[in-house]
């Protein structure tokens, strides 16, 4: 079967050398006359390349030539051609970021995996968290505060011992890191219609970055985080690991590992 792709790679070596055996099999498409963009790296790279290309609106599938990859496939030098004709679709929203500076600028940008609050100095943080106009925490002092989609709940929320989310919950996760003031608060999960705002109750002592996976925003005043059901990326998988398979496995695991 015939693959109408383009083909991206990151430097690393093993990722050439990947995308030199797909070479040999798949005719390498102009970006704009693809049907799909094949993209071979690592989780990171994959966060890149969707944000850079999402606009044109085609699928995106990954193969992995790191070390985990959980955005991502498994290559196989015998099945990647087949598994291309029949993967299956999975789409998701990201979140969009918007922060006001200390300086009243405004700048806002996306993120598929989180949002992180945290600090910016050796000040642990000082905020409260809002959904609207309704307090989910009135003051929290802490390292940082992550919120997650259900597709970036397995990554630093994890880390961060946030809940593991089904990627069709409409849910996202508001996780604390090291929290110092109330010690005990583990968070708390919100529905993705859920518009979440975070208010720096201390500028000048205690300044906070804000960061869209990878694109930071340093000395935050007020951060509005909310889904964008405008923007879709369109992910595919090999038929048997699908994304929703991964997260499943990955909640298994917690599981096991908490008994």
């Amino acid at each position: 079967m015939k693959i109408n792709a383009h083909i991206i790679s990151d430097k690393t070596s093993n990722s050439k050398r990947i995308k030199n055996i797909l070479l040999k099999k798949i005719k390498n498409f102009p970006l704009l006359k693809s049907k799909l963009i094949v993209v071979i790296g690592g989780d990171g790279f994959m966060l890149q390349t969707l944000k850079k290309f999402y606009k044109l609106k085609k699928p995106f599938y990954g193969i992995n030539s790191g070390s985990y990859g959980f955005l991502m496939n498994k290559f196989s030098k015998e099945k990647t051609h087949k598994n291309l004709s029949v993967a299956k679709s999975v789409k998701i929203n990201p979140l969009t970021m918007t922060v006001t500076n200390k300086k009243k600028q405004v700048k806002k940008s996306i993120a598929i995996n989180e949002v992180s609050i945290l600090r910016q100095s050796k000040q642990t943080i000082s905020i409260s968290i809002y959904n609207k106009k309704k307090n989910i925490i009135k003051k929290l002092v802490a390292d940082g505060v992550l919120v997650s989609t259900p597709a970036g709940s397995t990554a630093y929320n994890l880390s961060a011992h946030g809940p593991i989310l089904s990627l069709n919950s409409k849910t996202l996760a508001i996780s604390p890191i090291s929290p110092f003031r109330p010690r005990r608060w583990k968070g708390k999960i919100v529905s993705d219609t859920s518009n979440i705002i975070i208010d720096n109750l201390n500028v000048k002592k205690r300044p906070i970055s804000a960061v869209a996976d990878n694109y930071e925003v340093r000395n935050a005043k007020k951060v509005r985080i909310q889904i964008d059901r405008k923007i879709i990326f369109n992910l595919l998988y090999d038929k048997n690991n699908s994304l929703q398979k991964k997260i499943k496995i990955e909640q298994l695991r917690k599981e096991t590992k908490s008994e």
